[in-house]
């Protein structure tokens, strides 16, 4: 009984802490840190053009003919001195009107080959063109703020700064399919985290719909990794750069078409995860990055791991203890995990009618990461997860977006 009650609440306890204990436990710190001082320094914006520093945008797009106009027209409006942006598409792979329709404006540089060895391929060879100290990357399906440029390049000033992470944001579309519920949320709440784990000293890791670092701290990370901005990001960090968080730079993009699209994604990230991990052995070492790692492990490793692990034997050691007289408060936490799976089987069956219900979807949601992690873990395992992979489809914005 004792060794089932240890292995219940560690399971508990590091579930817990892994959603919600670290956010909470940085929250405090952060507060700590306001009234006792040592909060970080900000930087003043430029105050004239010519202190902007110069700075490369590159987008990598693979067939996206039916959202690559709106998608350069959205580029061309950015805010930021024309003489100081360059903008490189890179086609690469597209099979296509994509190269055709981005080679119709003088704005732009667009590489292509016919050749598809995957996006972060792409990504390295249009790197080897870039001459600017500042690089930014963006994803071809996603829609930038027309101040998303200037809020990030301003915080190079800082010479710490080797990277910023700008935000994503889910667009609500006409049709509101059931599948943006769980995704707008997810992302909600990992803006919130990322915004605090800048305060306290980094962002641990960033997303590829928008992220930039300076181009000398650009470390190629090999064609096959499935997860490049995760890892190129963290790589910054390891070298004793920070990465910001910039809000007021973001990305929008509409939620996955169905069900089984934002399944295909997760899946992949989930392999991306495993493999991440493995590239980034390093940051488990606490003493030589004691910050960092603190960061890397809480909000990212215990998430992958063990949060997935814990999950079923929780509930199993649940029921063994209350099978064995284990008391009122196990038969409590049992009933309330039966009712949360209940939840998320009824989620998932509202979810695959197209019924929107957020207080049932979340639970569903919840469940959905996880098992996702066992099957991404596998298919790493059995490196089935190619770089090359069938895009999820995306649903249409509104006109009005």
């Amino acid at each position: 009984m004792l060794l089932l009650k240890v292995l219940f609440w560690l399971g508990i306890l590091t579930i817990v802490y892994s959603y919600a204990g670290y956010g909470l436990l940085v929250w405090f710190v952060l507060k700590a840190k306001n009234i006792f001082g040592g909060a970080h320094t900000k930087i003043a914006p430029p105050t004239s053009t010519a202190d902007f520093p110069a700075v490369t945008l590159i987008i990598a797009a693979y067939n996206e003919e039916d959202f690559i106009r709106q998608k350069i027209d959205n580029t061309l409006s950015l805010e930021y001195p024309k003489d100081k942006l360059q903008i490189i598409f890179i086609t690469d792979g597209s099979s296509d009107a994509t190269p055709r329709l981005a080679s119709g404006y003088d704005q732009i540089t667009v590489m292509h080959r016919p050749e598809r060895k995957g996006k972060v391929a792409a990504m390295h060879r249009a790197m080897q063109q870039v001459t600017t100290p500042i690089v930014i990357f963006s994803d071809a399906n996603t829609l930038l703020n027309k101040e998303s440029i200037y809020n990030i390049a301003r915080h190079y000033q800082d010479p710490k700064t080797g990277g910023v992470a700008g935000e994503k944001k889910i667009m609500e579309t006409s049709n509101g399919k059931v599948a943006g519920i769980g995704e707008g949320l997810y992302w909600k709440y990992e803006s919130f985290l990322k915004k605090m784990d800048a305060e306290l000293y980094t962002v641990v890791g960033a997303a590829g719909e928008l992220f930039s670092i300076r181009t000398g701290l650009y470390e190629p990370v090999g064609d096959n990794v499935l997860l490049d901005d995760f890892v190129i990001s963290l790589r910054v960090c390891q070298k004793g750069y920070r990465v910001h968080y910039e809000p007021e730079a973001f990305a929008m993009e509409t939620p996955s078409a169905s069900l089984k699209d934002e399944r295909k994604r997760k899946i992949r990230i989930s392999a991306g995860a495993f493999q991440s991990m493995g590239m980034l052995v390093a940051l488990l070492n606490i003493f030589k990055y004691p910050v960092l790692s603190f960061q890397y492990i809480s909000h990212r490793v215990l998430r992958w791991t063990l949060c997935p692990l814990f999950l079923p034997v929780v509930f199993i050691v649940n029921l063994l203890l209350v099978l064995n007289g284990g008391g009122l408060l196990y038969q409590l936490i049992f009933a309330g995990q039966t009712l949360f799976y209940i939840a998320a089987m009824a989620g998932w069956l509202l979810a695959n009618r197209n019924v929107r219900s957020k207080l049932l979807y979340v639970p569903y949601y919840f469940f959905f990461l996880n098992f996702s992690l066992y099957q991404g873990f596998f298919r790493h395992l059995k490196g089935r997860q190619s770089v090359l992979w069938d895009k999820a489809r995306r649903e249409t914005p509104t006109p009005a977006q």
